[in-house]
């Protein structure tokens, strides 16, 4: 059975609290939450909060989310300073329970005119190779987030799989997310090349043309492929909802809750669930 959980981000694009956020959660049903923040703007006050109403709520943390696109800057100090933020996204990991660290790369810069793209795919390498040992020091693990741009370094399923061998670290690994792949025009059978190497998902629907993660049903993915390759993967960490903006912010939980049950209709039919 799949835990399905929530990216609090939901909440926090409707200008709801965290830790209000992580009690709806919890009323909903979900299994668990995925955060997105930044420690660097995180009071400690805020931190220990988030930490008493996990632990109160019994709400598992799975994941925190961490865009980093500066882990590619072609300035050594602008990458220095990523790399730094990013161990300390994985520290927060560690301080508050959770199991994997959701890292959102960069694209390339100028067109790929200007800086070779080689370098900026070394740089990617070579940052996620230290944050891969370190996150192995934490039992944690690092899951890369498959983007559907044009210019992003990892755009494709044969993009991701070389990443990872180029990485070669065990703790690092790719996030499976739904809506990128359809909007990325890639199959679901070509899933099976990441069998093993995936600890993370995320599943919403699109109108299949541009970026929006929408409530499962509201858009055109065709679910049930993805989700069986899914199941056929056996993938460790949770399948969370990822939400964009709510067309209504004041009607929030009723965008999330529609998503909720979406969702879990489609992992008892998929065997997830």
């Amino acid at each position: 059975m799949s835990r399905l959980g929530l990216i609090n981000s939901a909440w926090g694009q409707a200008g709801r609290e965290t830790v209000w956020g992580l009690q709806k959660t919890k009323e909903i049903g979900f299994d668990t939450v995925d955060l997105l923040v930044d420690p660097l703007d995180l009071p400690v006050t805020e931190k220990r909060a988030i930490q008493r109403e996990l632990d109160r709520l019994e709400l598992p943390l799975v994941s925190i989310c961490c865009v980093s696109a500066g882990l590619i800057d072609p300035f050594p100090s602008v990458r220095k300073f990523h790399l730094d933020r990013a161990v300390q996204h994985l520290d927060l990991v560690y301080e508050l329970g959770g199991e994997n660290l959701l890292l959102v790369l960069g694209e390339y810069i100028w067109n790929q005119e200007v800086i070779p793209p080689e370098e900026q795919w070394q740089s990617a390498v070579e940052a996620c190779q230290a944050l891969g040992a370190y996150a192995g020091e934490l039992g944690l693990k690092i899951a890369l987030e498959l983007e559907p741009f044009h210019l992003s370094l990892l755009n494709s399923v044969d993009a991701m799989d070389r990443f990872l061998n180029d990485v070669g670290e065990p703790a690092v690994g790719a996030n499976i997310d739904i809506s990128h792949l359809c909007l990325a025009h890639v199959p679901a059978e070509e899933l099976k090349k990441l069998k093993g190497r995936a600890f993370h998902v995320h599943i919403s629907d699109c109108d299949g043309k541009i970026h929006g993660d929408l409530p499962p049903g509201r858009g055109v993915v065709q679910f049930a492929p993805y989700l069986e390759a899914i199941r056929e993967m056996e993938i460790p960490g949770a399948i969370s909802i990822e939400l964009e903006y709510s067309p209504d912010p004041d009607a929030i939980e009723a965008w999330v809750k529609e998503a909720y049950q979406s969702t879990r209709k489609l992992l008892q039919q998929s065997g997830l669930s």
